[in-house]
């Protein structure tokens, strides 16, 4: 875990409410190993309001340019500050933190489920399944086409399905709905968005004894275990998901008891 400022090369809004900022240390210090499924803490400047830092999933890390992507949703004065940043402007992050995804040691078909901006991780373990050697298939699901994002950089790393629920891109409906769940057998399922959406498919993945992760989304203040706020029951008990987590085999969790 370190502590460090980071220079934003850029800051580009994809829609409406969602921006990807890339970022690079701003001492030129080499990125140190970040594993798909961590996460930073971004501290917010110049709010009088916003005292806690917000954590953020890791988008991608691009080792040829020393670069971080964190993809990020304004819901908020403190994301509303973070979004505002202009290229060549400073951010403070405490980084990596958490737990990973568990990267495939063998050949097999792999499908990662993301809704909402709940995709963001599943961009960086796709890269790394590949470089594994293996290819991945992507389901991504959102209320619209405008909000399934990053396609083109998803389609670099596997097939890419879609889901929306006006029908504007993909099959209408949710994804658990869409015909590839039915026409397809998967040996493992990443999933990250929404709990609705990550409890459909844990049960999906149960009823067809699929192995499958999910990275949750609990509300995080200090990231390292200190707060308690982000309280996940598992069948251990009671764990912080910022340490114990954010990912977690859903036979750890109590979502299907």
């Amino acid at each position: 875990m370190q502590v460090l400022d980071f220079t934003v090369r850029s800051n580009e809004a994809l829609n409406d409410q969602n921006h990807l900022i890339k970022v690079a240390p701003a001492n030129s210090e080499v990125l140190p190993e970040i594993r798909p499924g961590q996460f930073v803490q971004i501290l917010v400047d110049n709010s009088p309001h916003v005292f806690l830092r917000r954590p953020i999933s890791v988008n991608f890390v691009d080792r040829e340019k020393n670069e971080l992507w964190l993809l990020i949703q304004r819901i908020g004065e403190g994301t509303e500050k973070i979004c505002g940043l202009p290229a060549g402007g400073t951010m403070n992050l405490i980084y990596p933190l958490g737990n990973s995804f568990s990267l495939p040691d063998r050949k097999g078909k792999f499908l990662l489920i993301g809704g909402g901006v709940g995709t963001a991780p599943l961009l960086f373990l796709g890269k790394k399944i590949k470089q594994n050697g293996m290819e991945s298939e992507f389901l991504l699901g959102g209320r619209s086409g405008k909000d399934i994002l990053q396609r083109a950089d998803f389609e670099r790393y596997g097939t890419l399905y879609c889901t929306t629920e006006d029908g504007s891109l993909g099959e209408k409906g949710f994804v658990t709905h869409h015909s590839v769940l039915k026409e397809k057998k998967y040996d493992f399922i990443y999933t990250c968005g929404p709990k609705p959406m990550m409890l459909a498919v844990a049960k999906y993945a149960r009823d067809h004894g699929i192995e499958c992760e999910a990275s949750l989304e609990n509300l995080m203040a200090c990231g390292f275990g200190a707060c308690l706020c982000c309280i996940e029951k598992t069948i251990r008990g009671n764990v912080c998901a910022c340490t114990e987590g954010p990912v977690f085999n859903i036979n750890q969790l109590t979502w299907l008891d």
